[in-house]
Formats: C-alpha cells, sequence, structure tokens
C-alpha cells in the first residue's frame, strides 16, 4: 500500500515539472518575441537615437531616402525656402538695403520690396561671398573666390591676378580709417592703391606643432585698432600687428589661445578679442591675452566670427555649436531651445554652424549660418527665409524707410 502511494506521489511530481518547464519555455519565446517585435516597430514614446550624418562635402554621401529607416528621420520643420543652403556674410549699405553673402550662389540682395539674387553672369567675380564693405563714395566691395569685386555706377569691376591680387581665392577684405582697402587672399595680403593690387609679405613665424586648414599664408580676418595699427589673422600662424612700418607677431608661444585665427574684433575698452579654430578666444588688454574656452562657457573652441553689440555684449559664432553672449562676467549661450536650429537637410538641428554676425541700423542681430538666415528679436531667433518674415521697415542711415521707398542704390533688373 505504502509502494503504491509512493508511486502516485511521484508520478504528481513529474507533472509538475513537465508542467513547469512548459511555462517557461512558453515565456521565453513570448520574451524573445516581444523584443524582436520592439527592434522592428520600435515605441513612439521613446527618444530614437539619431543617425551620425555623413560629411557634406563626402560626394558619396548616401540618399537618406534610401538608408534611414523612416521611424528614425527627424521631422522637417515646416519653413520656407531658405535663402541659401550657407550664408557667409550680412551687410547693410547706407541707403538701408540688405546683402547676403552666400557660399555658392552668389549675392541675395533684398530692398524693403523684393528678394533678387545677383550672380557670375551678372558682373559678379565669383560664387562664394566671403566679406563686403562700403566706401565713403558708395561703392560695394566683395571678397569672393573669384577676386575681388567693386559695385559702382550700375556696374561690376573685378580685379585678379591680373590686377595685381596674389590669388583670386580671397577670404577676407577690410577698409581701414585712412580709407586704403586690403584683402587677405589665399597667399597673403594685398593693398589697393587706388588702381591696383599690391602685394604686401607677410612675416613667417614657428610654430609648435603647426597646423592650417589651407595654408599659413591665408589672411582670414584684419581688424584695425584705436592707435591704427592693423592686425592680421592667419590660418596657422597666430596674428600679426603692422604699425605701418614693421609687424609684431604673436602666437600660442606668446599666450595666443591658438594659431589658426579667424576672427579679430575691439571693444569700447579697447580691448583685442581674437577668435581661433580650435583654442576657444582670446582677449588683449594691450599686455596680455586672457583666454575663454568651453570650461568658461562658450559652446565650443572653434570660434569663427566675433561682435560686440549696441549694449556691450561680445557675440561669439561657434562652428557646430550655435552662438554664444558674453556680458562680461557670464556666458550664455543660444540654440536650438531659443529657434537657432540647424536648416540643413543632412544635419541635426542642434549642429549649427554660425558664420556671420551682423548688428543692422535699427540694432537687430543678424545671423548667417549652414542652411540659413536668422534675425534675433532680444529672446529668440527667427529663420528668415525667401518668404521672410522681413523687416516692416528699412532704415536708411537715421531715418526710417518704408518698404515701397525707392532705394539710392540703383541696381538693374537682377533674378529674383
Amino acid at each position: 500500500m505504502s509502494f503504491h502511494r509512493h508511486f502516485r506521489s511521484r508520478r504528481r511530481s513529474l507533472r509538475l515539472c513537465s508542467t513547469f518547464f512548459a511555462l517557461s519555455l512558453i515565456g521565453a519565446v513570448s520574451d524573445c518575441t516581444a523584443r524582436r517585435t520592439s527592434v522592428r516597430t520600435p515605441s513612439l514614446r521613446r527618444p530614437q537615437r539619431p543617425l551620425p550624418a555623413a560629411p557634406l562635402s563626402d560626394p558619396k554621401r548616401p540618399n537618406p531616402d534610401r538608408t534611414v529607416p523612416l521611424l528614425l528621420r527627424r521631422p522637417v520643420l515646416p519653413t520656407g525656402e531658405q535663402i541659401s543652403e550657407y550664408i557667409r556674410e550680412v551687410f547693410q549699405d547706407r541707403d538701408g538695403v540688405y546683402w547676403f553673402g552666400t557660399n555658392g550662389d552668389g549675392l541675395a540682395r533684398y530692398d524693403g520690396r523684393s528678394l533678387t539674387y545677383i550672380s557670375i553672369k551678372d558682373g559678379l567675380a565669383g560664387s562664394a561671398i566671403r566679406g563686403i564693405l562700403q566706401a565713403p563714395d558708395g561703392a560695394l566691395w566683395f571678397a569672393t573666390e573669384g577676386g575681388v569685386s567693386r559695385y559702382t555706377d550700375g556696374k561690376f569691376i573685378n580685379y585678379t591676378t591680373a590686377n595685381g591680387l596674389s590669388n583670386n581665392e580671397v577670404w577676407s577684405i577690410f577698409r581701414q580709417k585712412s580709407g586704403t582697402i586690403w584683402a587677405g587672399t589665399q597667399d597673403g595680403l594685398c593693398r589697393f592703391d587706388g588702381q591696383s593690387f599690391v602685394p604686401l609679405g607677410l612675416p613667417r613665424v614657428e610654430v609648435e606643432n603647426p597646423e592650417s586648414r589651407f595654408s599659413p599664408k591665408v589672411v582670414f580676418s584684419m581688424f584695425e585698432d584705436r592707435g591704427g595699427n592693423l592686425w592680421f589673422g592667419t590660418d596657422g600662424e597666430g596674428v600679426h600687428k603692422y604699425d605701418g612700418k614693421s609687424f609684431t607677431s604673436f602666437t600660442t608661444k606668446d599666450g595666443l589661445a591658438g594659431n589658426k585665427v579667424r576672427s579679430i574684433c575691439g571693444d569700447r575698452l579697447g580691448r583685442i578679442w581674437i577668435g581661433t579654430d580650435g583654442g576657444g578666444v582670446s582677449c588683449y588688454d594691450g599686455k596680455s591675452f586672457r583666454n575663454f574656452t568651453s570650461k568658461d562657457g562658450l559652446g565650443n573652441d572653434r570660434v569663427y566670427e566675433i561682435l560686440e553689440d549696441s549694449a556691450g555684449n561680445m557675440w561669439f559664432s561657434t562652428l557646430g555649436a550655435g552662438a554664444c553672449r558674453y556680458n562680461g562676467t557670464t556666458f550664455t549661450t543660444f540654440g536650438v531651445d531659443q529657434g537657432l536650429g540647424s536648416r540643413h537637410p543632412y544635419s541635426e538641428p542642434s549642429n549649427i554652424h554660425v558664420q556671420e554676425f551682423f548688428e543692422d541700423h535699427d540694432g537687430v542681430l543678424w545671423l548667417g549660418c549652414s542652411g540659413g538666415l536668422f534675425r534675433f528679436d532680444g529672446k529668440f531667433f527667427i529663420n528668415v527665409t525667401k518668404d521672410g518674415p522681413w523687416p516692416a521697415t528699412i532704415r536708411k542711415g537715421t531715418s526710417a524707410t518704408a518698404p515701397n521707398a525707392k532705394s539710392a542704390t540703383s541696381m538693374p533688373a537682377f533674378a529674383k
């Protein structure tokens, strides 16, 4: 009797074990199926990790419509057509007309009524605009990859190596207080004598770990200080100060933040701010350098443009991290949350390259960026497309001009 009782108990235990094993196997299969399903159809509540974008210059960049899964694409922002893929320069002439230099579409011009485009076929020397200025006689000067263009009396006059430039790749243009026009080229510095350009050799200096994007001879930026000294920023050999007779050079050995100098700007206190590509920004007080980096609050250390606004704030643009404003004590960064997002189709919104600052006659701050044009309303940045929104009026010097008023800058009919 005890034997049968023991056998029945043993058989019951075996059935329980078999049942437990079967339930465990079903649970494992269900869990595996759920994991596969979650990979195929990600939850919309869970933020997706953005895919790294291919370099914009890569000719083999894949077609995103074919390679990026639908659920991983970032939403396309509902904006109008951008003025250009890259806005390198922003300028407002004395008649209130806005000029926008692009990186391949020539010039865009807004006169309060319409936006028109000016290209090589209209007489412009090149398609990439790297500098704009206006002389006292009203002539507009443009630095391009094809030389220097001067617009006056309704036509362009172009200057190339045939007219004295050391190279047709012109990276900067500057007018000093005396009226002399300077051009910074791929091969150094040139001065305009009224008829043609005359090269002026820059000193060569030895630097530790030499590095250049193009060539240490490139002059990316120019500035004139209160004493009339000219400052020239180079692509790898720091900055040179010229007193009209001799040069004094500054590199990282002398305390400069970096040797690749992209921008130079003076402030109302007479200090000189120098933006470098990779080293942050330096502030020179006439005796020594004080350096600021991302550790101090900069968005990153690749500073491309500097501006002091009418309120005395210093603005610093960065390559890939938006803009920063410095009030003398702290840095405030501006990015996607403030409306400053990249509109480039192959870039994440936060990957914003700010290439230009400009404050217009009304004190409005404009930014030229990769993927679009922006203006600041005091708190947020507004993306300005071909359809606007444009300022309600354009200001000619100190007097407001209605949008329908005729500009004094006579221009032929260019393409809209």
